[in-house]
């Protein structure tokens, strides 16, 4: 089943001055399960097409169908209703509440749902488990390693059950034991559960693992191998 369908899709900045085209005419289709790689070098629009799947930002032309629904014509507040109950995403820099504790920053979203307080406890729980950090449930995020922060913001990804998990270079701040222990979790969640991941990253670990790689340069798909 696809979760994901692409088709003509391009962005364009400074389309009145002078245009520049970060992601031009791509047309790609994702289906659930997969654990798929965006590579290219920066500045080739890795991002920016993470971003246009995510509802972050807008797409110039084309289309953006999540789930068989179309996104590209919603309102701002549509869409952010409909991020926050189809899509998870895991930055780089984190983005963790900083006064808040790990468990209540994976509750988070779900409080955002208005999920009942016996369910979001029991997932939260459940969550810490997976992730290995129930011992850090209480600390908050400038008391946590970066893997560890990294595992809470994957774990927060997954509170609200996401269609998907949108992952924009998820290990470039972390130390290999760290990285190998996330891709670990993540690739267990992907086989087991059929998480559907989509990473955007130049880490060579992350691409070693993927099942399928897609190469962007300059904007536009040059490659989609699976190894």
């Amino acid at each position: 089943m696809k979760v994901i369908e692409l088709k003509n899709l391009s962005k364009i900045y400074n389309p009145e001055t002078i245009p520049v085209r970060a992601i031009n005419d791509v047309t790609l289709s994702v289906k659930e399960g997969e654990f798929t790689a965006i590579v290219g070098p920066s500045g080739c629009g890795k991002t920016t097409l993470l971003n246009m799947i995510g509802g972050l930002d807008i797409s110039s032309e084309g289309s953006v169908d999540i789930g068989g629904v179309s996104i590209n014509e919603m309102s701002e507040s549509e869409l952010t209703a409909f991020r926050l109950q189809h899509i998870g995403f895991v930055f780089q820099a984190y983005n963790l509440i900083p006064v808040l504790t790990a468990k209540e920053n994976i509750e988070f979203i779900m409080v955002l749902q208005n999920i009942d307080a016996k369910t979001m406890q029991e997932r939260s729980d459940d969550l810490l488990d997976r992730m290995g950090i129930r011992n850090q449930r209480d600390r908050r995020p400038s008391e946590l390693s970066g893997g560890q922060q990294q595992r809470v913001a994957v774990a927060r990804a997954l509170a609200a059950r996401p269609k998907f998990v949108l992952a924009d270079e998820p290990t470039a701040n972390l130390d290999s034991g760290s990285t190998e222990a996330l891709l670990d979790i993540m690739a267990k969640l992907n086989k087991e559960e059929k998480i559907t991941f989509i990473f955007s990253t130049h880490d060579q670990r992350v691409i070693d693992r993927a099942k399928r790689i897609i190469k962007l340069v300059d904007g536009e798909i040059v490659s989609d191998e699976q190894p």
